[in-house]
This record gives structure tokens, sequence and C-alpha cells, in this order.
């Protein structure tokens, strides 16, 4: 079998794992379930505590001069920004004989282009009876303006125009005079002179009568503009219903919610990097996962299942320790509870052989400040286990969490079983395990994994785990059995698989 080495596997390594992504995102639900809920309840209060004000809408047609069947858009946007200027703005409080500034009164008001010739405007008040007011005065103000621009527009081109035909019809006059000089009689030479001054006449009197129609246009066309403008949809006020303003806002910062929330977890997980699949807590602790225990009983019609998981895992880990000749160790990372309630259980179990002594050297002394029960294991804390001897089999329960004292390690045993809540230690520490324990001769047997992804189904087992985990292991003598045979390093609780279902642990 071939053995890959340390820089093959980073190359094969992905730079984003996505699976392992989703997996920590979900299992991350409080937080984004938390997140969704706040925006749901922010949403609603938003719509409650600060309700929506009077509204009143109106529509207006705005024709224009310039008005193409391919025009983009670009005329109406030019209306909904002259709606939005100060000069509109004084016009129409002054028709409402208000105090209020210019400034103040554009913040209360919209304009928005609904085609190319419709504008709407949206005004809000203290009252739908003061909105609607609102509203029309700011309407006619605007219909107004460019009624006004319009005709300016209009008498503007009319007079340039006008300006023109009378420049040429003074040089019309002065061609015609000319022609008028020249009698029928004259030299035969100037007959050219005289074809060119009417060619003249005929060109300007063209130019005049092109000017006329034009001007004509100009002042006619623009009427029909004047007339097209107006008021199509009268003011009105806009109906308010607080429930469901409320679903609208709730819903939108429900969604809000979630979408920060899930964004938040992702950028967790990715910057803190805590593995929680087998195959990663397996890879960075150099062991295999043996046997997977869920957190909680679960639910009524699992808790028969999680039970039976559970004795075959105590039954295991019982006939480990029966069967090393060196000591062993239930070593936790993130689940002290869970660690000194399985430890209890192995004793209980191998109470049958003979008395039986855990040593707890876990934080706080959980098991040694219990009360003994009547034909319980004893439990003694590490330096009453350190100061005396104790009389029966014993083995310790200790923790890896940062602050480890790892030069007491080799004290609880030379073998350790690890106990590990999926998705606690950060990759960088789960390294740190597994250099410490080899560095002080620690044994790591394989992995218990608390609390499991149900949807895991990566392969947890290392077959180079002995060549890659355990630096410590080969460097120590090997034991002999009698036969003349080392002992196997291997106990059967490497054939054990309990996971939380019915499938094998991969």
């Amino acid at each position: 079998m071939t053995t890959r080495t340390t820089s093959e596997a980073s190359a094969a390594a992905p730079l984003l794992d996505l699976q392992a992504l989703v997996v920590a995102v979900r299992r991350r639900r409080r937080l984004w379930c938390a997140m969704a809920l706040l925006g749901l309840l922010v949403g609603g209060a938003v719509a409650v505590l600060l309700p929506t004000p009077p509204t009143a809408v109106t529509k207006v047609l705005v024709a224009h001069q310039e008005d193409q069947p391919n025009d983009p858009g670009t005329l109406i946007r030019t209306d909904v920004a002259l709606l939005g200027t100060t000069k509109i703005a004084d016009e129409a409080l002054k028709s409402l004989k208000s105090a209020e500034k210019p400034a103040d009164f554009l913040r209360d008001y919209q304009g928005t282009g609904l085609t190319n010739n419709l504008l709407q405007i949206e005004v809000t008040g203290g009252s739908d009876a003061e909105a609607v007011a609102r509203a029309k005065a700011l309407a006619d103000a605007f219909v107004a303006d460019h009624v006004r621009r319009m005709w300016d527009a209009a008498k503007a081109e009319a007079k340039a125009l006008d300006d023109q035909r009378d420049r040429l019809r003074v040089e019309l006059a002065q061609v015609n005079k000319a022609i008028g000089d020249r009698s029928s009689g004259s030299d035969p030479k100037d007959s050219a002179s005289i074809e060119s001054r009417f060619a003249r006449r005929a060109e300007l009197t063209s130019r005049i009568a092109d000017f006329d129609q034009r001007a004509e246009e100009a002042r006619t066309g623009t009427p029909r503009v004047i007339a097209g403008t107006q008021i199509v949809d009268a003011p009105h006020a806009l109906p308010r219903s607080l429930a469901r303003t409320a679903l609208t806002d709730a819903a939108v910062g429900l969604v809000l919610g979630l979408v920060l929330g899930l964004a938040l977890a992702a950028v967790g997980v990715v910057v803190t990097d805590r593995p929680v699949l087998r195959r990663d807590i397996a890879a960075n602790l150099g062991a295999s996962v043996i046997a997977e225990l869920p957190r909680r009983s679960g639910r009524p019609w699992q808790r028969r299942r999680i039970r039976a998981a559970r004795e075959r895992l105590v039954g295991s880990l019982a006939r480990t320790v029966r069967g090393s000749a060196e000591p062993v160790s239930l070593l936790e990372l993130g689940c002290a509870r869970s660690t000194s309630a399985l430890a209890l259980d192995v004793a209980g179990c191998l109470a049958s052989d003979g008395p039986v002594v855990i040593v707890d050297a876990l934080p706080g002394s959980r098991l040694a400040g219990r009360r003994r029960k009547p034909g319980g294991p004893s439990v003694v804390s590490g330096e009453r286990a350190a100061a005396g001897a104790h009389d029966g089999r014993r083995f310790g329960v200790g923790s890896v969490a940062p602050g480890t004292a790892w030069t007491d390690l080799p004290c609880l045993g030379t073998r350790a079983v690890l106990v590990v809540r999926a998705g606690h230690g950060s990759a960088a520490w789960l390294h740190t395990v597994a250099r410490q324990l080899a560095d002080q001769r620690v044994a790591v047997l394989g992995v218990v994994l608390i609390d499991p992804d149900p949807r895991d189904r990566t392969d947890g087992t290392l077959w180079d785990g002995l060549q890659t985990a355990l630096r410590g292991r080969t460097e120590r003598p090997a034991r002999h059995n009698g036969t003349g045979r080392p002992r196997t390093q291997l106990q059967s609780m490497w054939a054990a698989r309990v996971p939380d279902n019915d499938q094998e642990a991969r």
C-alpha cells in the first residue's frame, strides 16, 4: 500500500472545501436562525414604531416637442430631475401658502418615470388631506413650469426664424432694385449679370417662404404640446394597512437577517477553521475515528439506537482496558461532561473484575468531587493518585484543551483514547494535541467523536496513521507476549464502529 507524503496531501487538498463549509454552516444553525428571527422582529417593530406616513400619488402625462419613438427615456429622466429642483418646490409651496423651506419639502416627495411620457409623483404629509393637497400643488407647479418652458422655447425659435426671414427680405429688396435699374435695352454684356440676379431672387424667395413655414410650425406645434401635458390621474391618498406593512417589513427583515446570519456563519467557519468532518478530524489528529456518539439523548424514536451504540462503545473500551498491559486514559476536548459519563460507564463495566479506580484530571475535578455511590468505582484526583497507591484497576480521565499540563498526561496512561467534540477545536490545536501526545510517548488508540454531523459520509479511518501520527510509537521498545512476537499495538477497539446510526463509521 502506498503512503502519501504530507506535501502530496497538502497539494491535493482543495483551497476551499465546500462540503466542510456547508456542514459547518449547517451546524451553526443557531446563529443564522437567531439572526433571521432578529430580522423578523426588527422588521415588525419598525413597521409598528415607525409607521408609513400618509402618502398621496398623482400621474402627469408629459408631452415633449422632441418626442421620438426610440427615445430611451432621457426626456422623462430630465423631467424627474426638474421635479426635484427648489424652483418647482418653491412654486408649489407658494400655492399652498406654506412657510416650509423648499429644501425641506424636497425630502417629502419623489418622482418616478413610468414610461417615456408618464410621470408619477408621490408626496407625504401629516394627513391624507394634506398629502393630497401637496400632490396637487406639486403637479400643477410642474405642469405650469413645463408649459412655460415650452412657450419660451417656441417663442425663441419663432423669433430667430423671423429674424432670418427679415434679413433675407432686405436682401431680396436690394436684388429687386438692382434688377429694376437695368432696362431691357441695356448692353448685352450685362445679360449674364441680370440672369444671376434673377436666380438669386428666386433662391431668396424660396428661403423666405421656408422660414415663414418653419416659424408658423413652431407657433402652431407648441399648443399641441401644451395641451398634451396634463394631470391624467387625480391626486389621491394611498391606502394604508398596518398589518400588511408589518408582514412585508417582517418578511424583508427575515430574509436580510437570514442572509446576514449565513454570511457571518460562513466567514466564521473560514476564519476559525474548526474541522467538523470525520475525515478532517482524523487527518489533523493523526488517528482514526473509532466510534461516534451524539451529544444529547436524541429524539424519542432514536434513544434506543443511541443507547445500544453507547453500550457497544462502553463494552469496547472496557475490553481495551482489560487487554492492555499499559494504563489507558480518556482525554477529552470540548466534551468534559460526556467524557465523565463515559468513564463512569466504563468503570461500572469493569467493576465485575474487581475494584476500579478512576484518576480524575479533568478541570475542576468533575468526578473526584462527586459523592461515591455504594458499589461504585473509586474516584481520586491526580494529586491523591500521585501521593499514594490505590488498589484495583485504574484508568485516567483528563483533558487536552488549551492550558493542559502535557507532562502530566503520561501519568494518566501511556495509551489514550481521545474523546473529541466535532467542531470544537481548531485545526492548529488538533495538530498541537497530536504533536504533544507523540512527544510524551502517549499512543493514541483512536478518536471517539462526540456530536458528529448526521449527514457526514466522509471516511474517518487513516490507513497510514501509524506512520504519520504517532512519532513516539515507533521509538518505543516492542513488548512481547511470551510467544516471541511483538504485542500488537491495535486492540480490538480498532474494529469498534459505534455510530449514532446503523451505518458503519468510515
